[in-house]
């Protein structure tokens, strides 16, 4: 059943706001794209000509028939911006990563808390149809108990990102705060929190400014997952490489929303997320004693989930899709990964 629909803010109108969420706000019944902030340009008007644009983020958190913020704005910005709404009394979506340093974390954490606001981290990635195929195949124990886990995010791009707060030097700024955030909330999602860390953080294009590769590896005590992005590969390599006592499970990112989203595609129909048949991924196992390979079906991807989830916990106080605690370990593994990069060395978690 749907209720009154929440009328939900963006913090911004660019690719984030544009591709990631005003689509899922705008067409599904249990959100209202009510307003953005707009500091200069004035473009979601021209997408959708009811929605009010304040000049002012107090002016938005000053409109009381707000009831949802989401927060994507510039990594660095995540805290303050989160902070201020939770404040005014708004429930809150951050988008990833959820704050730069943990600290920030845990103080939004205990403020949601307080204030008894829903606080979500947008870690999307969780309803990739590619994740989500994987994590189906760890859960109905095809491999076995798993012993080794590999995660790619890998892109070819010689060019700067025209974002320039995405390619200043500065906190929260990187692939690992960037595509590494997506990389830790699967590892953690699919396997809990690891003993220890290990980060190799680099800068290896020559225009670069801040780091656009890594390679951080979680020790658990059987088991070890090595996540892995670089800028600099031409030739996409598997995504997904799951390793157990019966056998191996291979697939690419296949998951086609993002692409879909950049084309203008609405998530409005029911073909929405589900991947071409030639990415299916590859099962290499043990079945009642018998050796079967063989090429697996994908499960749809599909971001509407999250935010049904966030509608649910904010008018029913259900779960939340990924809480700030889930959030908050993100960074404490990139900070870890840090550290162990400046050290030298595996750091204890």
């Amino acid at each position: 059943m749907i209720m009154q629909p929440i009328k939900t803010a963006l913090c911004s109108f660019g690719m984030s706001g544009r591709l990631f969420h005003a689509p899922f706000i705008e067409t599904l019944p249990h959100f209202e794209l009510y307003a953005v902030w707009e500091r200069s340009k004035k473009l979601a008007a021209e997408k959708y000509p009811s929605i009010i644009s304040y000049d002012s983020y107090e002016e938005l958190l000053a409109d009381d028939a707000i009831e949802l913020v989401i927060v994507n704005t510039p990594n660095v910005t995540h805290f303050e911006y989160a902070k201020k709404a939770l404040l005014a009394g708004k429930h809150v979506i951050v988008e990833k990563p959820f704050t730069v340093h943990s600290d920030q974390a845990k103080e939004l954490q205990t403020l949601s808390e307080e204030q008894n606001k829903k606080l979500v981290v947008y870690h999307n990635r969780r309803f990739d149809s590619d994740f989500k195929t994987v994590k189906k195949v760890i859960d109905e124990g095809y491999l076995g108990k798993i012993v080794e886990a590999e995660i790619h995010f890998d892109r070819y791009k010689q060019e700067l990102s025209p974002k320039t707060h995405k390619e200043t030097p500065g906190d929260g700024t990187g692939a690992l705060y960037d595509l590494g955030s997506h990389l830790i909330d699967q590892a953690l999602t699919l396997f809990g929190l690891p003993d220890a860390v290990f980060g190799d953080i680099r800068i290896i294009r020559e225009v670069s400014k801040v780091d656009d590769y890594f390679e951080v590896l979680l020790y658990y005590p059987e088991l070890r997952v090595r996540l892995k992005s670089s800028y600099l590969v031409r030739e996409p390599l598997a995504a997904y490489s799951l390793h157990g006592t019966l056998g191996s499970f291979v697939k690419s990112r296949g998951d086609v929303q993002e692409a879909n989203l950049d084309k203008k595609i609405l998530p409005n129909t029911d073909a929405w997320g589900i991947e071409p048949e030639t990415e299916k991924g590859l099962l290499h196992t043990e079945k009642s004693g018998t050796v079967v390979r063989d090429y697996i079906d994908t499960l749809q991807g599909n971001y509407n989930d999250y935010f049904k989830q966030v509608y649910e916990a904010i008018r029913f106080d259900k779960p939340v899709p990924v809480s700030a605690e889930d959030g908050l370990n993100v960074i404490r593994v990139i900070e870890a990964a840090f550290e162990s990069n400046d050290e030298k060395k595996v750091v204890k978690f």
